[in-house]
């Protein structure tokens, strides 16, 4: 992995975060400035390999790390990049979705070109495969204001491989019984959550990163000059999702339950699933567990079921003979003829999560409480990304180390707003 971090690097570039080849000419820069990031989900460690390439020293401190054994929620997401708002998890908010089609391009474009530059299935293993994804409606895309203003937008942002085409339906032999009369596709970063957390954390380490397990309680304003003292850090990042309603005192913050069913597709029991199959439903005819179909292959061997949305559930106690369960596994099987013969991944069935959702916007945004003494606090939060943490997390790392700039040069720090950014589009 040594090799691999001498062989890219993130760089901001015209206000966006940017994949290169090549050893960074930040590394070191700031080396005297220690940046502690709390949390080590995809937030929090894609956020750490910017910092650390803008030459910053980081610490990361998580009381859990990705491993195949105890899977953290990072591994448990879809992680189909979708434009937003996202069919799972998805924000309504006005600023998070202006921002947010702003941040999943950075994400975008630096996925295509890892997988460019480091193909998945190489050694390195990183995970990111571009595949097509299917998006299937109920009634023409035009009967829905919403997903029609999506549609146009993606078209306009020339995502690649993108067709508006109702022909999809019978292409892929969907049921007539699933209800779906139009459909479009474009292209999609998919990623092996599994392979790409591990070879993340791989690569942070290898660029210097360094990690402590340790589990953080409260808010951290209140223990900031404590931590900021123990861990020798200047600065310190909130990447703790669902902590962030302790760690950042925000009541906001809740749980948005999901589960996903893993099959084996090798095409022995039922036509190997390349391409994602994703129905979008009015949000007004979803049923209490979301009422989503989301079928992706993860990888060459493992296809992923998904669709349940269960906000403000936090027990993870589902089972596969669960009512939502059952009901998601019916409405995926009436899109993959033959799909009700697959057999469950031996070692995995099933994995759930809770999505970290925010009640308003993803949080981007420096701490704006002042700390007890009256001076400006150096904590920088990232977290509320729900069900698009992939899709935003370069994006986000981007903004961080603009904030983290700000806190160096002691600029008061402002709410987040919708005009912050403009959403720049380019093909």
């Amino acid at each position: 992995m040594a090799a691999v971090a001498n062989k890219l690097y993130v760089t901001k570039e015209n206000d966006e975060l940017v994949l290169k080849e090549g050893v960074s000419p930040d590394a070191g820069k700031h080396a005297d400035e220690r940046v502690l990031i709390v949390g080590g989900g995809v937030t929090g460690l894609t956020t750490a390999w910017a910092l650390i390439d803008a030459g910053y020293s980081v610490t990361v401190i998580s009381d859990k790390w990705a491993s195949l054994e105890d899977r953290i929620t990072s591994q448990i997401a879809g992680a189909l990049w979708e434009w937003p708002p996202a069919v799972c998890g998805r924000h309504t908010d006005v600023i998070s979705l202006k921002l947010s089609k702003t941040w999943c391009m950075t994400s975008y474009r630096v996925f295509q070109k890892l997988q460019d530059i480091l193909p998945a299935g190489g050694e390195e293993g990183h995970g990111i495969r571009m595949r097509t994804a299917n998006f299937f409606f109920d009634k023409p895309v035009e009967e829905n204001e919403e997903e029609h203003e999506k549609m146009l937008e993606i078209e306009a942002a020339k995502i690649p491989g993108f067709e508006r085409d109702p022909l999809l339906v019978t292409k892929h032999a969907v049921s007539q019984e699933a209800g779906v009369v139009d459909a479009y596709k474009h292209t999609s970063p998919v990623v092996d959550t599994d392979a790409y957390m591990l070879w993340l954390r791989a690569l942070v380490e290898a660029k210097g990163g360094k990690f402590v397990t340790h589990h953080i309680t409260g808010d951290l304003l209140e223990q900031e000059d404590a931590l900021l003292r123990v861990f020798g850090a200047a600065y310190i990042v909130d990447a703790t999702g669902l902590g962030a309603f302790d760690a950042a005192a925000d009541r906001t913050v809740y749980p948005l339950r999901g589960a996903l069913i893993r099959l084996v597709n090798d095409g022995t029991k039922f036509p190997k699933v390349n391409e994602a199959l994703v129905v979008a439903h009015d949000y007004a005819k979803r049923d209490d567990d979301g009422g989503i179909v989301f079928i992706v292959p993860r990888n060459d061997k493992t296809l992923i079921l998904g669709g349940i949305a269960q906000a403000n559930e936090g027990k993870l106690d589902l089972t596969l003979d669960s009512p939502e369960m059952k009901r998601m596994r019916d409405r995926c099987n009436r899109f993959v003829p033959g799909l009700e013969h697959a057999e469950l991944d031996p070692h995995s069935p099933i994995v759930q999560g809770l999505r970290p959702v925010r009640g308003e916007n993803v949080r981007v945004e420096r701490e704006l409480r002042k700390k007890a003494d009256g001076s400006l606090s150096k904590i920088v939060h990232s977290y509320g990304q729900g069900g698009s943490g992939f899709t935003l997390s370069f994006g986000c790392a981007g903004d961080v180390l603009d904030l983290v700039k700000e806190a160096k040069a002691g600029v008061e720090p402002t709410p987040l707003k919708a005009d912050r950014k403009t959403m720049v589009i380019r093909h």
